[in-house]
């Protein structure tokens, strides 16, 4: 090995007293210096890559913590993080926003401290059950600034560390009235899809007693007109036999002849008959309103407007429910002379036969029953008023009494359909139905009608 000639630097070493004597290097120490300084490069090396490192782990950790800070700010549901000792450890913004205290002024209090005294009890058992069983869906109170208690639905589970220790407990609590406000809503949509059911139902009911109704109807307009023209016979036959009678009594022995017309009751015929015949009549053309009027209720056979005496079919539709009754109200109902309307002459009948019949219901087993009816005319309108004598509608049911399936009576006794139905052919009518309580007791309905008969439909 060649010896190194090249020239090597004076290193000077100082003493105590500050005197150096220069120090001329050898080849051993100038190798240890060599060696330090590679080990001190490897070390800056290696503080230079932890160094990168420690910067990427704390921009990953600055990004988990925003990732998991947003989550928290997002929640709805109030979020609580306890030791084991239930002191408050962490909150999230929800819990703030339902409690109106900071999370600052929450840390390290006990848990306790942040619900009701009605929920103390429940509260207090968290911890215990720490490590085991879960606690989920029971209802405690929170305490807001004022002491008012905020219902939640709480869950509460155990905490644990990486290593698998018990650290503490996680509370989450939703408000209940987001859980009853969605309760509320299925069971609407359930209520509203139930009453749509039976609605078809009802609706196809309807349109087979309909038909039914129709064809009972047509089959009855045949003997009526038997019986319209048999009596029309009758009535001139009688007045010929009557004539007959007077003409044979002219040539008999005035004696024999009051004999015979005696033993034969002739006398209690002649007056007998007329009225027969014509009372019969009577029945026979009321029996073809009838009919009429049950093909127009049956909503089979189509109607035009037409111009009718309103007061007429008020008192029809009046007789059609009272003879019905086993205990018939006083009816009070005095027209102020003709009152023509141009409508659906079927129509206006039906709705009027709903509301008598509707307080004829309400007066049931009532004493002193009694039905007022009165019509006039008001502007291009005219009105008709039901009113009853019973114990009147109550407030909270007055705005619902004409939506479907709605009823006050017993079950069995009405569908509800009866004001629904009412309510929608006034308005397709062109009128409108309304209802209030009458100051001097019972309920009040007044139908209007255009006098026009121009409809919304």
């Amino acid at each position: 090995m060649k010896a190194d000639t090249r020239e090597r630097p004076n290193i000077s070493l100082i003493d105590e007293a500050g005197v150096g004597d220069p120090l001329q290097l050898t080849e051993s120490t100038e190798s240890a210096w060599i060696d330090v300084i590679q080990k001190m490069d490897k070390v800056y090396a290696d503080l230079v890559h932890y160094q990168v490192e420690l910067e990427q782990k704390n921009a990953a950790l600055e990004e988990a913590q925003q990732f998991i800070g947003s989550v928290l700010e997002s929640m709805t549901d109030a979020l609580i993080v306890c030791d084991i000792q239930g002191r408050i450890q962490q909150v999230n913004r929800a819990l703030e926003r339902l409690s109106g205290k900071q999370e600052q002024d929450l840390l390290q209090r006990s848990i306790s401290e942040i619900f009701c005294v009605d929920s103390q009890p429940l509260v207090d058992s968290f911890p215990e059950k720490l490590g085991s069983d879960s606690i989920i869906d029971c209802e405690v109170n929170l305490s807001d600034l004022d002491s008012r208690p905020i219902p939640l639905a709480m869950n509460c589970s155990s905490r644990y560390d990486t290593n698998g220790r018990l650290m503490g407990m996680v509370l989450i609590g939703r408000p209940v009235g987001e859980l009853r406000r969605a309760y509320e809503q299925l069971n609407k949509t359930h209520l509203d899809l139930k009453q749509t059911q039976q609605q078809l139902v009802h609706s196809e009911k309807m349109a087979s007693l309909g038909r039914l109704v129709a064809g009972v109807a047509h089959e009855l307009n045949n003997p009526i007109s038997f019986v319209f023209g048999n009596m029309h016979a009758l009535k001139r036959y009688g007045e010929r036999i009557n004539h007959y009678f007077t003409e044979v009594g002219k040539y008999l022995d005035p004696d024999l002849h009051q004999r015979l017309r005696e033993a034969f009751k002739i006398d209690h015929i002649e007056g007998d008959i007329g009225p027969l015949i014509e009372g019969t009549l009577e029945g026979a053309e009321r029996i073809s309103d009838i009919v009429l009027e049950l093909r127009r209720y049956s909503g089979i056979q189509k109607e035009s407007p037409e111009l009718f005496d309103l007061t007429k079919v008020i008192d029809t539709a009046t007789q059609w429910v009272i003879k019905a009754c086993r205990e018939k109200p006083e009816v009070v109902f005095r027209p102020e002379g003709l009152l023509e309307v141009t409508g659906r002459k079927g129509q206006v009948h039906q709705i009027l036969v709903n509301l008598v019949q509707n307080a004829v219901d309400v007066m049931e087993q009532r004493s002193g029953a009694r039905l007022g009816i009165s019509c006039g005319l008001e502007g291009e309108s005219a009105w008709i008023k039901v009113r009853d004598n019973g114990p009147g509608i109550p407030d909270e049911d007055l705005r619902k009494l004409f939506d479907p399936f709605f009823t006050t009576k017993a079950v069995g006794k009405g569908t509800g359909l009866g004001l629904y139905i009412s309510y929608g052919l006034a308005r397709d009518l062109g009128g409108d139905l309304l209802v209030d309580n009458h100051p001097d007791g019972g309920a009040e309905f007044t139908l209007l009608l255009p006098l026009d008969g121009k409809t919304h439909g």
